[in-house]
C-alpha cells in the first residue's frame, strides 16, 4: 500500500510540473507575440509618419501648383480682356467708318472682319500708269478726310498703329515689272497724301509717322466664281489700318482658343 501510494505521490508531481512548463511555454510565445507587435506598430507608426510627411508635401505642392494656377488664369483673364477689348475697338472704327462714309454718300465697301478697302485702280490711274488722274485725286479729297478723321478722333487715335497703302496688279506681264508698278501705285497715294491732299497740316504730320506703301504684284488675285483670275478686280489698291498689338492679340486669341479647346476634350 505504501509503494502505491508513493506513485500517485509521483504522478501528481509530474503532472504539476508539465502544466507549469506548459504554461512557461505559452508565456513565451505570449511576450514574443507581444514584442513582435510592439517592433510592427512601431514599424506601422514610421510609415505612418513618412507617409503623412509625404502627404504634407504633396499638400504644399498642389497648393502651390493650385495658386500658380490661380495667378496664370489671373493673367489669361486680363488678355482675354485685352483681346476683347481690341476686337471692340477695331468693330467700332469699321462702324463709324460706314457711317460717316454713308453720310457723304461715297459707295465704298468696308471689310467687316479687316476694315481693309479696296478701291478699283481705274478710279485712281490709267492702264499700267501710276500717276494719279485728276479724276483720282479728287476722290481722295473727298475720301482722305473721312478716313483719317474717323481713324484720328480722341476715341481711336491712341490704338492706330499703322496706315498701310497696297498697290496690287492682275497677273499680266512678268512679275518684277507688276511689283515695280504696284510699289509706285502705293506710293503715289502716300505721296499725295501727305503732300497736296486736302487733310490738313496736322493730320499730314501725324500721319507721317504712320503710313507705310506696300507693292504685291500679283502675289494675291482676285478670282471669279468660275476659278479663273479676274484680272479688273485684281487690279486694285487697298487700304488698311493696324491697331497697337493686333498681330500678338490675335496669335494670342488663337492659342487662348485652342487651351479653351483642348480642356474641352
Amino acid at each position: 500500500m505504501r509503494h502505491v501510494r508513493r506513485k500517485r505521490d509521483g504522478e501528481e508531481t509530474n503532472y504539476w510540473q508539465s502544466y507549469s512548463d506548459m504554461m512557461a511555454a505559452l508565456l513565451m510565445v505570449f511576450i514574443l507575440i507581444v514584442a513582435v507587435s510592439i517592433v510592427s506598430m512601431n514599424q506601422y507608426k514610421k510609415e505612418l509618419a513618412a507617409q503623412s510627411e509625404e502627404l504634407l508635401v504633396r499638400q504644399e505642392m498642389l497648393e502651390a501648383q493650385n495658386e500658380e494656377y490661380l495667378k496664370l488664369k489671373e493673367e489669361l483673364e486680363q488678355k482675354q480682356a485685352e483681346i476683347d477689348r481690341i476686337i471692340g475697338v477695331k468693330q467700332e472704327i469699321i462702324e463709324a467708318l460706314n457711317e460717316e462714309l454713308s453720310r457723304q454718300d461715297i459707295a465704298i465697301t468696308i471689310d467687316q472682319q479687316s476694315g481693309a478697302i479696296v478701291f478699283d485702280s481705274s478710279i485712281l490711274y490709267d492702264r499700267s500708269q501710276f500717276a494719279l488722274k485728276k479724276e483720282g485725286t479728287a476722290f481722295l479729297d473727298r475720301f482722305l478726310p473721312i478716313y483719317i478723321g474717323v481713324l484720328f478722333n480722341d476715341e481711336f487715335k491712341d490704338d492706330i498703329a499703322e496706315i498701310i497703302i497696297e498697290g496690287h496688279t492682275d497677273t499680266e506681264s512678268g512679275y518684277m515689272y507688276n511689283l515695280e508698278l504696284s510699289q509706285q501705285r502705293a506710293l503715289s497715294v502716300v505721296s499725295y497724301c501727305l503732300s497736296d491732299s486736302a487733310l490738313s497740316q496736322a493730320q499730314k504730320d501725324q500721319l507721317r509717322s504712320i503710313i507705310t506703301a506696300n507693292g504685291r504684284s500679283f502675289s494675291n488675285p482676285v478670282y471669279g466664281a468660275d476659278g479663273k483670275v479676274d484680272a479688273a478686280k485684281s487690279r486694285r489698291v487697298e487700304v488698311k489700318f493696324r491697331l497697337k498689338d493686333e498681330e500678338m492679340i490675335l496669335e494670342l486669341k488663337k492659342i487662348l482658343e485652342g487651351g479653351i479647346s483642348g480642356d474641352g476634350e
